[in-house]
């Protein structure tokens, strides 16, 4: 119960620093961030019976659309990004896609590039937008309403058209970052782990939609698995390593409530690079470093990652029939386990006062504190 007020306590203060309830002032948004806060409101929810935090994640989504899903206050546009009437855009705020939340404004089309500044401008992201659709998929899981699927999946299919091309030759890529209005390109380069994130999430969608959206992703996904096929997942970054493992968490629970034996070893393979990115992450030796050296929801997406190695394990022994190469898979995961001890270090040293005092905590301070709430108690944002 300790971890649990301790959560409260993590996503209580957000609220309020945010504004999601408080009156008198502007509320903050910014997708990443809002996408695990919604998900941790829920396993909130679900640990406690408090309804109030069930009334917060769906207060969040609301937000997110109208704020995320509408022009910025400094822009001379006004209304739903996707262009709809204001009574449409109620109906389907998510498909004109949502807004990063950025501080400063998007670059313009015929703006030069600066590369640092453009870290801190608005647009769209996909692996954002990605994010989003898991956090809705949530809610209409803890509400049973389909509304919720239905915008992930608009979300989806808007995403996917806006943010994917066809080259000469007829293969299919993505681009890293679009205009908020999704009309151009602001970063022209394929995110390493996008494909493959949004294959994982559209798959899921299609499992949890209605019978009548059932199919209704099949292009989408098909695209996305030839994009996610193309593309080395090897990496050293802490995030990265933990959205595959996040990912790998994912995957494992579709192959067996759905019966998907055939992603056996696309898993397989999802492990085999975790558990080479994380040999690589620890040989860097950053856990070392001093807090103003280093950036908390960066290890905080490891941290997660490996608390799911912990559930993958037990659910591929309770169910070791749903899967191809079980005994393998076993072996694999047993070999992650011993790197458990690594989201303890994470989590110790930035609950530590001192640390987060730093520059780098204080600068970050939404996007860290939401993730330390979901890695000390991930199973709302990594599921069953």
């Amino acid at each position: 119960m300790k971890k649990i007020a301790m959560i409260e306590k993590i996503m209580s203060d957000f609220s309020k620093r945010t504004c999601l309830e408080k009156e008198n002032c502007s509320p903050v948004r910014y997708l990443w961030t809002d996408a695990f806060a919604v998900c941790n409101y829920l396993e909130l929810y679900k640990r406690t019976g408090k309804e109030k935090y069930k009334e917060e994640a769906l207060l969040l989504v609301e937000q997110v659309h109208h704020i995320l899903g509408k022009h910025r206050q400094d822009d001379i546009r006004t209304g739903w990004i996707s262009g709809l009437s204001d009574v449409e855009g109620e109906l389907h705020p998510t498909i004109g896609g949502l807004r990063i939340g950025k501080k400063r404004n998007e670059r313009k089309k015929n703006e030069p590039q600066d590369e640092r500044l453009e870290w801190e401008q608005d647009g769209q992201y996909f692996h954002y937008l990605t994010k989003w659709m898991h956090a809705l998929n949530r809610v209409g899981d803890i509400t049973d309403d389909p509304k919720y699927g239905r915008l992930a999946i608009e979300l989806a299919k808007t995403a996917y058209e806006r943010f994917t091309y066809a080259t000469p030759a007829g293969a299919r890529r993505m681009v890293w970052k679009m205009s908020i209005d999704l009309s151009y390109p602001l970063v022209s380069s394929m995110g390493q782990h996008d494909p493959l994130d949004g294959y994982i999430t559209y798959l899921e969608l299609s499992s949890t939609s209605s019978e009548y959206d059932k199919n209704s992703l099949d292009i989408e996904i098909t695209g996305l698995s030839q994009m996610a096929q193309s593309i080395n997942w090897d990496t050293d970054d802490p995030l990265g390593i933990g959205g595959l493992l996040s990912d790998s968490a994912f995957l494992i629970q579709l192959i067996i409530f759905e019966q998907k034996k055939e992603l056996s070893e696309l898993l397989s393979k999802l492990l085999k690079h975790a558990s080479k990115g994380i040999e690589l992450f620890l040989r860097a030796d950053t856990l070392k470093y001093p807090a103003q050296y280093r950036l908390a929801f960066r290890e905080f997406g490891l941290s997660i990652g490996l608390h799911g190695v912990k559930k993958m394990h037990s659910l591929l022994k309770k169910h070791t029939d749903a899967f191809i190469n079980n005994t393998f898979l076993l072996s694999q995961l047993e070999e992650l386990e011993k790197y458990l001890l690594v989201s303890e270090l994470i989590e110790d040293f930035w609950l530590e006062n001192e640390n987060q005092k730093s520059s780098t905590w204080i600068e970050h301070i939404e996007i860290n504190s939401v993730m330390l709430a979901t890695s000390l108690d991930p199973d709302g944002y990594l599921g069953k």
